[in-house]
This record gives structure tokens, sequence and C-alpha cells, in this order.
């Protein structure tokens, strides 16, 4: 297929310019002005729009075993939501037990992601120790394109990983040219804190946040910078969430140490007073780990892309249905973790960011895709509308607005933490691997069309 975006401005992460973008395939082949097309491609008027690189959710969770339950969202399902919402790309999460071989939970996902509309790569969580794991490291590296490591600090008596697995992960990650990052909260902290509040009989969702305060996000994310500064290691903190976990990025990259902040459209829009609703399925609903915080941190939170110190914006998609989360009616600790958010991404950032001055046409695309592609290894393949990349684009109509609802979303649940905000700024047109899946409100996502994105290693460094 032959697809061709006339009239347009396109808007990389450095600047922005009036230009048609020619596809062949699933490449674009060339950007500029008065181009010529060969007959019988398919033409796309972006007069007065927008044409952005696809956007880039490094932070997913489809088709995701949790908490005794399966998520409402299977990778064809999250990912179609995504194509609708102008997200091309996501990077979900091998999360192996404790115990398991990591490359027998790698297949098990890849299993279940065939069914992708769109394309999808892999953090691999390390949840456990041992020789086979460090060995098996190198080889999802060296031979299916893994080049991140995940490592979550909370969920104690589950997948926590304790400090001489992240000692030992992260020299193994420096070694193979990897990323390690992290989920950053005390896990002993937010156990007993939980046990705490069951014991007064504070059981509802409003409980939630009390156990799992800024401080102890921050406790965890300054643990995990001083053991990647000891160790010379780069780090990704996924979903910062509160300003003091972000203070502490900006402290270490202040001294030269490279580390990275992601903040979720959620933490960014949505403040902690949901959990004081009095209809439990409400409350319930936003029921997330880091929870959403207070306004101050959501200030701090945009304060941190503007500034540079966060650096992408995804989602953690991760839905749950009624019925799921009501196994912690009794008892808040067991609410299934998880709130949607892959197909308002993109348009509620670009409402809040930069319909208010936030931020810039360019600036969006950069914490919206172009970042998430450097930091993973993916760039200039994704990330930028350039001769030789992939022909993933989105027209983005600054003038289009729809009303956010659970009852016209793709994505499942049945429940949508944006629900009623309407929004100005929409795509018009989504274009994945040179083909055509969405386009003025119809979505032609297709089961399987999606492929797995091999992430090159980095150059291994050695330790100073």
């Amino acid at each position: 297929m032959t697809i061709i975006i006339r009239g347009g401005t396109v808007v990389n992460a450095d600047r922005a310019f009036h230009a048609d973008v020619l596809c062949d395939g699933d490449r674009i082949v060339a950007v500029g002005e008065h181009l010529e097309a060969p007959a019988g491609a398919q033409a796309i008027d972006a007069t007065g729009q927008y044409v952005l690189p696809g956007g880039i959710d490094p932070h997913t969770h489809m088709n995701l075993p949790f908490m005794g339950t399966v998520t409402a969202d299977d990778f064809y399902t999250g990912t179609a939501a995504g194509l609708a919402g102008g997200t091309t790309t996501i990077i979900d999460f091998v999360i192996p037990a404790p115990q398991q071989s990591l490359l027998e939970a790698y297949h098990q996902w890849r299993g279940w992601a065939a069914k992708s509309a769109g394309d999808y790569s892999f953090h691999v969580a390390i949840t456990w120790w041992s020789d086979l794991v460090r060995e098996e490291m190198g080889e999802l590296v060296h031979k299916h394109g893994v080049n991140s490591f995940k490592h979550f600090m909370a969920y104690k008596n589950a997948i926590m990983a304790d400090d001489e697995t992240l000692v030992k992960s992260f020299r193994r990650a420096l070694e193979l040219g990897a990323i390690p990052t992290v989920h950053a909260e005390n896990g002993e902290l937010v156990y007993q804190l939980q046990q705490d509040l069951l014991k007064q009989g504070l059981t509802g969702p409003s409980s939630h946040p009390l156990s799992r305060p800024p401080a102890v996000e921050a406790e965890a994310a300054n643990r995990a910078i001083a053991i990647a500064n000891v160790l010379h290691t780069p780090l990704y903190i996924v979903h910062v969430s509160c300003k003091e976990s972000l203070d502490a990025i900006t402290r270490a990259r202040a001294t030269g140490q490279r580390v990275y902040g992601e903040a979720l459209a959620g933490h960014l829009l949505i403040d902690d007073s949901v959990y004081q609703h009095p209809d439990f399925d409400y409350a319930a609903a936003h029921v997330m780990s880091p929870p959403f915080r207070g306004k101050e941190h959501q200030r701090a939170l945009w304060q941190g892309l503007q500034g540079g110190n966060l650096h992408t914006t995804a989602t953690d998609h991760c839905t749950f249905c009624g019925e799921q989360k009501a196994a912690g009616r009794d008892d808040f600790s067991k609410i299934p973790n998880g709130c949607g958010g892959v197909e308002e991404r993109m348009a509620v950032i670009w409402d809040e960011g930069v319909n208010k001055g936030l931020l810039t046409p360019s600036e969006f695309v950069r914490v919206t895709s172009t970042n998430a592609a450097q930091i993973f290894n993916i760039y200039p393949r994704k990330g930028v509308i350039a001769p030789g990349a992939d022909a993933d684009l989105v027209v983005w109509d600054p003038e289009g607005t729809r009303t956010i609802s659970a009852a016209t979303q793709h994505a499942k649940g049945g429940f949508n933490v944006f629900e009623g905000r309407t929004v100005k700024g929409i795509p018009s047109t989504t274009v994945a691997a040179g083909k055509l899946v969405f386009h003025r409100g119809e979505l032609m996502a297709v089961e399987g069309a999606g492929r797995h994105i091999d992430r090159p290693a980095f150059a291994p460094v050695s330790a100073r």
C-alpha cells in the first residue's frame, strides 16, 4: 500500500515544518513539499492539521495475570484502542513468576501478543535471582531483542525484588548494554501500612493512598538511584507520581547521572479526591499504584516534563472490570491495581499540555514518542517522521473535539478514569506500519497485524 499525506504540518521533536509525507509499504520514503505520488496511492488531506510520529506508550499491561485475575484488555483489544488514540507502538511487560524461567515467561507473553493490532515490544521483569536468571538475561538481549529489565520494589510476598536482586541485576544489565527500570515503592513499608490500616478497620479504597504515601515512593526512588550511581548503571523510573521522586531524579541528573523519569497521563490529570468517592465501584476503579496524588504533585510533574527531568508519558494501561475490582470490597489491599488510558493518553496530554501552553507541539512529540524511542533504542526507526522510518503516523486535528466516555471507548473494562472530559485535539487518522488503521472515527485494526519490535542492546559499558 502507498499512502501520501498532503498539506499538513509535520511535527518532529526538533522542529515543525510544512510537508507532504509519502509512505510505501511499511516505511516512510519521502518527506517534502509538493511530492509526486504514484498512481493509485491513497491520498489523505491533512490541510490545517499536524502530522505526528505515531505515539509510543512505554508502559502497558495487556493480558496480565495479576492478583488472582487477568486484565480485561488482551493484546488485540488494547493495541486496537491505542491505534484509535494515535498510539502505534507499546512496550509491555513480561513478568515471570518467582522461580519461573525468564525465557519460558517471555515465550508465553509472545504467544499472547501474537494477536496485537499494533507494534509491540517487551521489558522483562526480574522477580528472582539465580545463575539461570543471569544467563537468560543474556539470551534475551542477544537473541530476542530485549534491552530493558523491570524491577518491582513493591508487592511484598509476590514479585518484589530485594536489594541483592537489584544490585546483581543492575550489574548484569550494564554488562549486556541493557537499561534497568524500576517501580519505585518501598514494598515493606507499603505492606506494614496496609496491615496497620486494616487493623483499624479502614478497609475501603480511601485507605489505598494512605498505604502508599509519597515518602514511600521517594525512598525507593532514592535507593534505586543510589544503587545505579554506585554501579554506574543508567536507570529508568516508571510512573513517577510525586514531587519527592521527581526531586530525587532532578538531583541525580544535576550531577550527571543518567536517570530517566516517566509520567503517567493519569497522574498528570487526576487527583486523589477520587478515593473519597462514596461509591465503592467508582473509588476502586481508580486504585492503581502509585496512587493518584494531590494537585501539588500534578503541578510538579508538568514542571518535570517542561524542564526535561521527566522524559516520557505512558499509561500503565491495566484494565480490570468492576466485578474484578470488587474482590477487594472488604479489603482494599485485594483490589486489583490498574487503570486504563492507552486510547486517551495523547489527547488528554495535548489538551492539558499544548492547549494550555505547558508544552509546544514539538515537546509533545518528544514526550509521547521520540524520547521513548531514543531511551529504548528504536530511534530513528520509531519516534520521527523521516525517510527510512517506520510509517507510523498520526494526522492530528487541533480543532477536533471528543468527550471521553467508557460508553464509546474501544478499550475493555467498562470504566474510564477520564470520563466526561472533553478534549480539543484528537487524531483524525492513524497509519501504522504503512496501513490505514483509523480514519475519522472508524477503527480498522486487524488482529495479528502488529509486529514484535526488536530493541538492540546499547554498547556495553565496563564499570569505571
